[in-house]
């Protein structure tokens, strides 16, 4: 556990160019703290101490302003920059080296008790103010841009913006 927390640490130095130090990162980046208290919601989420986890999900979001619901799968390298305002689903998914923004929101469109979430695969890049809603794909190394509304798979290695999200072309 402690070796990944030094992965965390050091991926946000390197992609955060406002990090002066480690310490920094760990006193005052929010999105650590929401990350560090989504592992322990997670873990115990998945030995079915659903109430506890749910609570420290609730006071993690008091303390940081960033909600992930405990049932969320959140790979390593995760980086929340800013965080106030984001919201991950139940059944969101985040592959690795993921980098969001505030006020983003992977939501559902639906109250049905099955993958209503989205998807986002290894290193997408997620603007401030994005909403991915539904059980939609983002594709490998996609970026999203700022305020986009996101409601239908994004391929790999495109830039979606505007609402409704489309592909910019170059």
């Amino acid at each position: 556990m402690f070796g990944s927390i030094k992965d965390q640490i050091k991926s946000m130095k390197k992609r955060d160019p406002a990090a002066r130090s480690t310490l920094e990162i760990i006193l005052c980046y929010p999105g650590l703290h929401a990350l560090f208290f989504h592992r322990i919601s997670h873990f115990l989420w998945n030995i079915k101490l659903f109430l506890i986890a749910r609570f420290i999900s609730h006071l993690s979001r008091f303390l940081t302003g960033i909600e992930i619901h405990p049932a969320a799968e959140i790979g390593k390298r995760f980086f929340i920059d800013h965080g106030m305002g984001v919201v991950i689903g139940e059944t969101a998914k985040v592959g690795d080296d993921v980098f969001i923004y505030h006020g983003v929101t992977l939501g559902s469109t639906s109250t049905k008790k099955e993958k209503r979430h989205p998807t986002i695969s290894d290193g997408v890049i997620i603007g401030a103010g994005a909403k991915l809603l539904g059980p939609i794909l983002v594709g490998k190394n996609a970026k999203i841009g700022s305020n986009a509304v996101v409601i239908s798979d994004v391929p790999p290695e495109v830039t979606m913006v505007g609402i409704p999200a489309k592909k910019l072309i170059k």
